[in-house]
Parts: structure tokens; C-alpha cells; sequence
């Protein structure tokens, strides 16, 4: 008898399941036969069985490498909000854990829409999801996780919506969910949101780099064959164990390079590359040695990420050099550990239970986004709180030192004053000057890679009012501004308190009321 779609689909994440957690199987059966009898008839818009989705994004978690409970939790994560099934049904027949990933998934998905204008820029509902989800990392990431899935596979069915409902969701893929999953050093979720957003936002350019891209395809696949089997003889003459393979650049990433440097699709250096994966950090710097000497590397083209690593965790070397044929060659060179984690970022926490080098760098990666806790108490709207993170959390970085040797991530654009709020508040307030790598600079200096920062300070006093002049370019991040506005309203409190205290004690003097009864009424406040 032959299967019905979901029933296909069944069978391969079952396969899967027990590939990877074989203890979890009759648990994950349990939750697809709860799912199939909560969506009953209900159907996409495809129309095809409801069930199809929850599935597609279980999968999509499996390849992630998440654990049962999120597996379990992708299944159902609809069933709380789009079936009479609720909270305390998940729980009782799956336990806690996945209903409150259930829960918190719903939670995410309960905006009302407010804008139906196609823009550029984030409108209420998009600011609103991306507070949610952001807010969501704090209690459970696997919350976020899960939603980025969802989008993907909604992603990959936006076919069947309306042209101006592709628009909307595509353009918030392309500012929420795709940033996200690149703050979370997610690669395999963000160059798949960010092709397939591309795609509608943009098809005549999509299609036209598609068509160049394929037409290239077997003439780059027989060039890169033939450039590995040189890089392997060298690597094999010096010992080395490593694997290798050939990358093609993403087609959102070609469109983008193409905008930020100016050029036409032929002059895109890495538009094609090879990836060579070692065991051990020192022989990075090894391979990038014989990559140098066999062929000549192109003028600033060159990225130390091992001893500068990006925010979200990603590290490698990246260089272009002129190889066969005088043709540019992008070479990407990492440890089978940094390979992991720039393919899986966050998730490879569960993928290796503890993280590939433990709990520590787990959470290093999730510092600037934890920092969002303190942005919605600053927030009037959910639309100021998503300026000020992308702004903060989605900007290119910069990393300058500490004159002790420490890396300080920043985002580009950032100032002294930045630096010295991000050390310490007091150390802020007190900053009245800065030198960078020894010489005095003023504080509205914007910082750059590798810089070493010394914020010169006063025993006392605070911040200046013009740091939050806009037009003076003082402080760039709003963790900076939040600090310098709490400090001018403790001021004024205090300031208010000490003119309530006078004008009471001098309304009393003329009341004739004794020192003492003075005292007492002054000390109810």
C-alpha cells in the first residue's frame, strides 16, 4: 500500500530520529499521532495536509543537530495556537520542557498585523516579532531555533501566497529572521532566508545571477578540481591530515558583494573557493603558508577571524590569491571544530551536548544578545526598540583592545565613550578623554579594528549632556545612551527631592510648627 505524503515524511524524520536518538523514537511517534489528530483537516495554503509543515521543520532542527525535546517541541509547535489542544495538554502527555517551547513559539507567532504597507523598513508588526524573539533567547534559545525553522520552511512554500503577502514576509525574513540566525553564527539557516527572500524581493536580479552562476557551474567545478588536486599535493608532502572540499558564494552574498565593492558579477573574487578543514588551530596557519607560497595573494584580501573571531563565534582565515590561469581563488581554511561552529553557531551547543569546547563559549556568543533584556525598560515602542538593536546587535563590529590586551566588540560606527560604557557605568561617567594606541584622541573619534583604547578619567563628576546630541556623533550604541539617561534622571531625582525638602521646610517655619514636629513630618518622605 503505497504512503501518502505525510506519511513519507513520517517514515524519513522517524529514520532520522533513530539515527540520532534512537532512545526518542517511540516519543517522537507519539508526538506526529498527537499533531496528525490536532490539525485534523486542516490544510496549507498549498493545499496540501497541515501536517506537512510542522514535519519539514522537525527535519530541519534534526540537520541542526538540536535535541529531542526541540525535535519533539517543532512538531507540535503549532498545535497550542491553531488547535483547541492547549498548554496543559502538551505538558501532560510530553512533559514541561516541550510545552513551554510550544508555548513560547505560539507566544512569537500572536501579532496582530497593524501595517499592510509594502516598505523598506521594519513596520510595528516586524519590530514587534523581532522584540518577542529576541526577548524569547533569554528564557530558552531553542524558542528562536525552532521559530527561524518555521520561517524557512514557510520560506520555501511562499509560492503559493499572494504576491503582495511574498513581499511582506520576505522583507521581514530579510531584516528579522535572517540577522538573527547570522547573530547566532546559524550559516545554515541564514544563506538559505536570505536566497530565498532575495528571491522575491528582487527576482529580476535573483534570476540574473542564477542564470550567470549556472552558466559557469561545470567550467568552475572542473577548475576547482583541478586547483584542490594541487593544494592536496602540498598539504600531503608536509604531513598534514585534513579534508578539502569546493564552495560556491550564495547568490544573495554575490548580489551583496557586488554592491559593496562596486563590481560586475566577473570581478567577484570569491565567487568560487575551496575550504580546507584541519584538526588543529596551528595548522591553519600552516595550510595558509603553502597557499601563499604556491600561489601569489591579492592585496587586502586576507581575514584573520581565528585570533579576531567575528561576534557570533565564526572562525576562520579567509584569503584570495591568483591560482590557475591567473584566475582569483577565494581558500577558506578552519579547524573541523570552527567548521562546526560556523555551519551550526549556537546550535552546535546541542550537537555536541556541551558545545564543542564546552558551556563557556556557548554563552560568550549570546552576551550582546542577552544585553537586550535592558532595552525594552528604555523602550517607548516596539519600533525605537528595534532600532536600537539592529542598530547595536545586527551592525558590523569592530574589536579593539584593552590596554591589558582583552577584545572589545563593538559595532562599527562606535566611540570612545561606547568603549568606556561597555568596561564599566562609572568609568563612563568619568571619561573626559581618550587615547588610541597612545595618542590623545577626542571622544566623537570613531574606532577601528585592532585599535588598543585607554579612556582617560576624573576622580568625579559625570557625562556631558552633548554625548546625547545626535548631531555630535559622541555615542553610537544605546546601551551608551540608556546609561548617560539614567544617570541625568538620578540627578534630577535627587535634585527634585533635596528643592521638595527646602520648600517643605520653609512652608513649615511659616506654619510655626517645632523643630522636632518638623522632623518628624520630613522624615514620612
Amino acid at each position: 500500500m503505497e504512503l501518502t505524503t505525510h506519511e513519507a515524511l513520517a517514515e524519513d524524520l522517524l529514520g532520522r530520529v533513530e539515527r540520532a536518538y534512537p532512545d526518542a523514537v517511540e516519543r517522537v511517534k507519539r508526538a506526529i499521532a498527537f499533531a496528525v489528530q490536532a490539525h485534523g483537516a486542516q490544510q496549507r495554503a498549498s493545499g496540501e495536509p497541515y501536517i506537512i509543515h510542522p514535519l519539514e521543520v522537525a527535519i530541519i532542527l534534526l540537520d541542526l543537530g538540536l535535541d529531542e525535546d526541540s525535535v519533539v517541541a517543532a512538531i507540535l509547535h503549532d498545535v497550542i495556537e491553531d488547535t483547541p489542544y492547549t498548554h496543559e495538554d502538551v505538558r501532560e502527555a510530553f512533559g514541561e520542557t516541550v510545552a513551554t517551547l510550544v508555548e513560547g513559539v505560539s507566544k512569537l507567532s500572536r501579532v496582530k498585523r497593524k501595517s499592510k504597507v509594502d516598505r523598506t523598513d521594519l513596520d510595528q508588526e516586524q519590530a514587534e516579532n523581532l522584540r518577542k524573539m529576541v526577548l524569547a533567547m533569554v528564557d530558552d534559545l531553542r524558542v528562536v531555533i525552532i521559530k527561524l525553522a518555521d520561517r524557512l520552511h514557510n520560506m520555501r512554500t511562499l509560492g503559493f501566497l499572494p504576491p503582495e503577502r511574498q513581499r511582506r514576509i520576505a522583507r521581514e525574513t530579510m531584516d528579522v529572521f535572517a540577522p538573527l540566525a547570522n547573530r547566532l553564527g546559524i550559516w545554515q539557516l541564514k544563506w538559505q532566508l536570505e536566497d530565498l527572500s532575495f528571491r522575491y524581493l528582487e527576482p529580476d536580479r535573483y534570476y540574473a545571477i542564477a542564470r550567470l552562476v549556472a552558466e559557469q557551474r561545470a567550467q568552475r567545478s572542473a577548475y576547482l578540481e583541478r586547483a584542490i588536486s594541487v593544494v592536496r599535493k602540498r598539504l600531503d608532502r608536509d604531513g598534514l591530515h585534513y579534508r578539502i572540499t569546493g564552495r560556491s558564494k550564495h547568490l544573495y552574498s554575490v548580489w551583496q558583494k557586488m554592491q559593496e565593492k562596486d563590481r560586475s558579477f566577473e570581478q567577484i573574487y570569491d565567487l568560487h573557493g575551496i575550504r580546507i578543514i584541519l584538526n588543529r588551530e596551528l595548522d591553519c596557519y600552516h595550510a595558509l603558508g603553502i597557499i601563499h607560497s604556491l600561489w601569489r595573494p591579492i592585496a587586502g584580501e586576507f581575514d584573520d577571524y581565528i585570533a579576531l573571531p567575528k561576534d557570533n563565534g565564526y572562525q576562520s582565515l579567509h584569503t584570495a590569491v591568483i591560482a590557475l590561469e591567473g584566475r582569483p581563488l577565494e581558500v577558506q581554511i578552519r579547524t573541523e571544530e570552527m567548521h562546526q561552529v560556523a555551519e551550526y553557531g549556537v546550535a552546535a551547543h546541542w550537537r555536541y551536548k556541551e558545545g564543542p569546547t564546552g558551556d563557556l563559549r556557548f554563552e560568550q556568543r549570546l552576551n550582546l544578545l542577552l544585553q537586550a533584556r535592558e532595552l525594552p525598560a528604555e523602550s517607548e515602542n516596539a519600533l525605537q526598540f528595534a532600532t536600537a538593536l539592529r542598530g547595536d546587535l545586527f551592525a558590523e563590529r569592530v574589536y579593539v583592545f584593552t590596554p591589558k590586551g582583552d577584545i572589545v566588540d563593538l559595532p562599527a560606527g562606535a566611540t570612545p565613550v561606547d568603549f568606556a560604557y561597555l568596561i564599566h557605568s562609572e568609568i563612563g561617567h568619568r571619561c573626559r578623554g581618550a587615547k588610541i594606541d597612545g595618542r590623545l584622541v577626542s571622544l566623537d573619534y570613531q574606532l577601528n579594528t585592532g585599535e588598543q583604547v585607554e579612556i582617560v578619567t576624573t576622580k568625579q563628576g559625570g557625562p556631558s549632556r552633548d554625548w546625547l546630541n545626535p548631531h555630535l556623533n559622541y555615542v553610537a550604541t544605546q546601551r551608551a545612551r540608556q546609561k548617560i539617561r539614567r544617570w541625568f534622571r538620578a540627578q534630577e531625582r535627587d535634585q527634585n527631592i533635596a528643592q521638595g525638602r527646602e520648600i517643605l521646610e520653609r512652608e513649615l517655619r511659616r506654619l510655626g510648627f517645632e523643630q522636632a514636629s518638623f522632623n518628624e513630618i520630613a522624615g514620612l518622605f
